[in-house]
C-alpha cells in the first residue's frame, strides 16, 4: 500500500514545520544568545539557572496539561483546533523573540516559555493525529517519514541560519546578533508556512456528537482519571510507558545534555553546532532506514538495536577526548535518535484504542516532559557527587539498561489484539 498520500505528507510535513524550533532555537541559538546577549555582564552560573528555570517550568506546564487536553480534544474530536491554536501559540512566541533587547532577559525568557509550550503542546495533537492517516500496518513507515522530515527540515534551515552567523555581510546583516534575531523570524515563518498542509489536508474523524467547551473541559477531566485507570487495565500498554519513560529519558538528557558535556571537555561552540548539523543530516535518511527496519523485523526489535546503539556510545562518551570522535559521536546518535523516537510513537500507536488517540497520547508525551526533567537533575546529581563529568554519563547506561528490561516483557501482539478488541 502506498504511503506517499497527501494525508500522510501533509501531516509529516508539520515535522519539518517545526523542527525548525527545535534544532534553531532550542538545540542552536536560544542558549548561546540567552547566555551571551539577554543575559551579558550576568555571573554564568546566574544566567544557567535562569535558563534552566525557563525550561524546567515549560517542562512542566506541558507535563500537567498534556494528559487533560488530549482528552478534551478526543471527547470533542478537535485535535486539529488544538494544534493550531498551539502552532499559532508557538510562532508568534517565536517571532516576537527578534524585539527583545540586550539584557532583557526577563522577556526573552517569557517569550521562550510561551514557544516552548506552543511546541510542545502541538506535538500533543499532531502525534494524536497519526491514526487518522496511516493504513494499517503502516504506522512504523509514515512515523519514520514525519522523523525524517523533521531532521531535514530542521537541519536545513539551521545551516542556512549557522551562515547567516559566520557571514552576516554576505546576507545584509550587520553582526552575528542580528542574524540570530532574524533567525527567530525565519523559523516562525518556516513553522508557520509548513503547517498549512495539516489544516487544509488531514481529515479529523468527526465525534458522535458536538459539546459545548465547557461540556468538554468537564468531560475531560473526568476521562482523565478515566483513561489513567484505563492504561493501567492495559498491561502491555502500562509497561510500555514504563519502558518508554525510562529509555527516552536517557535519549531526552542525550539530546539537552550533549553541547553542555562537550563544552566541559573543552570543546569549542562552532564544533558543538558542527556536530548538532552532522546528527540532523545523518538523521534524515536513518529516520527512514529504521521505519522499513521495523516493518521487516517489528517495532520492537527497532527499539532495541537503537538502544544497544546508544549503550555502546555512551560508554565510548565516558573517554573521548578529541573533537573528531565528537563529531563520530554526533554522526552515530543521528543513526539511532530518529529510529527509537518514531518507532516508538507507532509502537505505542498500535497497541492504543484509535478513538482514544488523543487522550493515551498525552499521557505519552507527559511522560516525555518529565524525563526532560528528571534526566539531566539524575546526570547532574552524579556529576557533583563524583566531581568527574564522565561518569555523570553512567546515569544514562542506567536508565537505557531498566528501559530496555522492561521493555523485553511488552507482549506486543497482545497489545495489539486488546487494543482491537476495545475498537470493536
Amino acid at each position: 500500500m502506498r504511503v506517499a498520500t497527501k494525508p500522510i505528507i501533509s501531516w509529516a510535513l508539520y515535522d519539518w514545520a517545526n523542527s525548525a524550533f527545535a534544532t534553531t532555537v532550542m538545540a542552536g541559538f536560544f542558549p548561546i544568545f540567552f547566555k551571551s546577549y539577554w543575559s551579558a555582564g550576568v555571573d554564568v552560573t546566574e544566567s544557567t539557572f535562569r535558563l534552566g528555570l525557563a525550561n524546567s517550568i515549560g517542562s512542566i506546564v506541558i507535563m500537567l496539561l498534556a494528559p487533560l487536553l488530549g482528552a478534551i480534544a478526543d471527547h470533542g474530536g478537535i485535535r486539529k483546533k488544538f494544534l493550531l491554536f498551539f502552532t499559532v501559540m508557538g510562532v508568534a512566541m517565536t517571532g516576537a523573540l527578534y524585539f527583545v533587547g540586550q539584557g532583557k532577559w526577563e522577556l526573552g525568557a517569557l517569550l521562550y516559555l510561551g514557544a516552548a509550550i506552543g511546541f510542545a503542546g502541538g506535538n500533543v495533537f499532531y502525534d494524536a493525529l497519526i491514526v487518522a492517516v496511516a493504513p494499517k500496518g503502516k504506522l512504523d513507515v509514515v512515523s519514520a517519514l514525519g522523523y525524517s522530515l523533521g531532521y531535514l527540515g530542521g537541519g536545513l534551515l539551521f545551516a542556512i541560519n549557522v551562515a547567516m552567523t559566520l557571514w552576516p555581510q554576505i546576507f545584509g546583516l550587520a553582526d552575528a546578533a542580528q542574524a540570530v534575531r532574524v533567525s527567530f523570524v525565519m523559523v516562525a515563518v518556516w513553522w508557520a508556512v509548513f503547517s498549512i498542509p495539516v489544516m487544509m489536508f488531514v481529515v479529523e474523524p468527526r465525534p458522535a456528537e458536538r459539546l459545548a467547551m465547557a461540556e468538554m473541559i468537564r468531560g475531560g477531566w473526568r476521562q482523565l482519571i478515566a483513561t489513567f485507570h484505563h492504561i493501567r487495565s492495559l498491561r502491555e500498554v502500562w509497561l510500555f510507558l514504563i519502558a518508554y519513560w525510562c529509555y527516552i529519558d536517557a535519549v531526552d538528557t542525550i539530546i539537552r545534555m550533549a553541547v553542555y558535556y562537550g563544552m566541559s571537555l573543552g570543546f569549542e561552540a562552532k564544533n558543538l553546532i558542527t556536530a548538532l548539523l552532522i546528527t540532523q543530516f545523518v538523521g534524515f535518511p536513518a529516520a527512514l532506514l529504521f521505519g522499513k527496519l521495523g516493518e521487516r523485523l517489528g517495532a520492537k526489535a527497532g527499539v532495541f538495536i537503537a538502544i544497544a546503539v546508544y549503550l555502546a556510545i555512551t560508554l565510548w562518551a565516558m573517554t573521548m577526548d578529541k573533537v573528531v570522535e565528537f563529531y563520530v559521536l554526533a554522526a552515530i546518535i543521528g543513526l539511532v535518535q530518529g529510529g527509537i523516537q518514531s518507532l516508538s510513537r507507532s509502537l505505542y500507536a498500535s497497541m492504543i484504542p484509535a478513538d482514544k488517540s488523543g487522550e493515551f497520547f498525552g499521557f505519552y508525551n507527559m511522560l516525555g516532559k518529565f524525563a526532560v526533567v528528571l534526566g539531566p537533575l539524575l546526570m547532574g546529581m552524579v556529576g557533583v557527587f563524583t566531581g568527574n563529568p564522565r561518569l555523570s554519563l553512567l546515569a544514562v547506561v542506567v536508565l537505557f539498561v531498566v528501559g530496555a528490561a522492561v521493555l523485553y516483557f511488552v507482549d506486543v501482539a497482545e497489545g495489539r489484539r486488546a487494543a482491537r478488541l476495545e475498537g470493536r
